[in-house]
């Protein structure tokens, strides 16, 4: 077994998640769409929109500015010309995945989710299953909310049914965990349910996949996306059980997918996909939403970049060390700078309530670099400029460099 360096395994697990590919020329099309969910598999959802939805935030770190209907078109809205790309579900977290891999995440490879718990709403209230699947096939794609008044109304209530309103979002999360119901397409960041066969192409549906297998192709997704990990870190990344990700991992070494490696400072073995390339250096930056799959497990980021980093939204203000809504900062293949960012919208800039350096960094470069980036963002969410805080280490520096 071989043994490699941090540098290694850190230059591999960019090159992995497409920090060393070169940013378009141009525009972004779905061409680097594409590319870019070749290296990271999956995109996750989430609900904060302090800077900047938690899935836009990923292209735009490999990719630049580009148009966020790049997305949404792949996610939520497709023809005959642009035939969807992505469909929703529980990977990571809520995410965004291939439709390809759809009876991947159904093959029972995942241990079932939080909403496993309203399968006992579904066992009392089976009329009230059977009237939410009536009303997305006639009705959808649709929200919650406006099901519940379809099923509340006097003309669509079961004689004799009297459920609580909230348990109608109960049942569709069950359906939506079940495969029975996906998303449709959402309105703001609304989740509006339809039936799978309206949304997914039917050689999707058709295909079968027993455990084992779903398993180990996820298993050998993940390792295309982290290049270099532990098995744990493999597992984390789809969140599947330790014995069918363990078994999965044996397999992929026996196949020759997996090749075992030691990364000297780390602890536990660790796994290279055979084909994972390891550039000799890393250039260029890029702003790391809290959700970004490069920095999504705390422990991996801090193995690979001896960057300790936690996400502090539920933090009470005054014992938040770095701010609400955090940015890493990659330069060079180096987390040398985090920022909290937020996008006030109402007087149209981008404001930085604080900036921090990483201990050894030189603070001129890594302003100007970080101001050029900033710069970039606010561009992109068609903000003015801007406006840098007061908290920090790198706030006086970064200041200036805005200028």
């Amino acid at each position: 077994m071989r043994t490699v360096s941090l540098g290694v395994a850190r230059r591999t697990a960019l090159a992995a998640q497409g920090f060393a590919d070169p940013r378009p020329d141009g525009p972004p099309t779905r061409r680097h769409l594409r590319r870019v969910l070749s290296r990271v598999q999956l995109i996750q959802l989430d609900s904060v929109n302090v800077a900047v939805r938690a899935h836009y935030a990923p292209l735009f770190a490999r990719l630049g500015a580009y148009d966020p209907a790049l997305v949404d078109d792949a996610a939520w809205a497709h023809s005959a010309r642009k035939p969807r790309l992505l469909v929703e579900y529980w990977a990571h977290e809520a995410s965004l995945v291939p439709v390809e891999d759809w009876p991947l995440l159904h093959s029972g490879a995942k241990p079932r989710g939080w909403w496993r718990g309203y399968e006992r709403i579904a066992d009392r209230e089976p009329a009230l299953v059977d009237d939410v699947l009536a009303v997305v096939k006639e009705l959808g794609p649709i929200g919650a909310g406006a099901i519940e008044r379809e099923l509340t109304g006097p003309a669509r209530r079961t004689p004799g049914a009297w459920w609580e309103r909230s348990e109608v979002k109960k049942v569709c999360e069950w359906l939506f965990g079940i495969g029975q119901l996906t998303t449709g397409t959402r309105r703001g960041f609304e989740r509006c349910y339809d039936l799978p066969e309206r949304v997914l192409p039917p050689e999707v549906l058709a295909r079968r996949v027993d455990a084992a297998e779903g398993a180990r192709e996820l298993v050998r997704r993940a390792a295309t996306a982290l290049g270099i990990a532990t098995e744990p870190d493999l597992r984390d990344y789809y969140r599947l059980a330790p014995a069918a990700s363990q078994r999965a991992v044996a397999e992929l070494v026996e196949e020759g997918t997996l090749e075992p490696v030691r990364v000297r400072t780390w602890r536990h073995q660790a796994y290279r996909h055979v084909t994972a390339r390891t550039p000799r250096a890393v250039a260029g930056r890029a702003l790391l939403c809290p959700f970004d799959p490069l920095v999504w497990e705390r422990d991996r980021t801090e193995r690979l970049f001896g960057f300790r980093y936690r996400i502090e939204i539920y933090v009470p203000e005054h014992k938040r060390v770095h701010g609400y809504y955090v940015f890493p900062f990659l330069l060079d293949g180096e987390l040398v700078a985090r920022a909290d960012l937020k996008a006030d919208r109402a007087a149209g800039v981008l404001r930085v309530p604080g900036a921090f350096a990483e201990p050894g960094t030189d603070h001129a470069r890594v302003a100007a670099e970080l101001a050029a980036e900033l710069t970039t963002m606010a561009e992109w969410l068609g903000l003015g400029g801007v406006a840098v805080g007061e908290r920090g280490d790198l706030a006086p520096t970064l200041r200036r460099c805005l200028r």
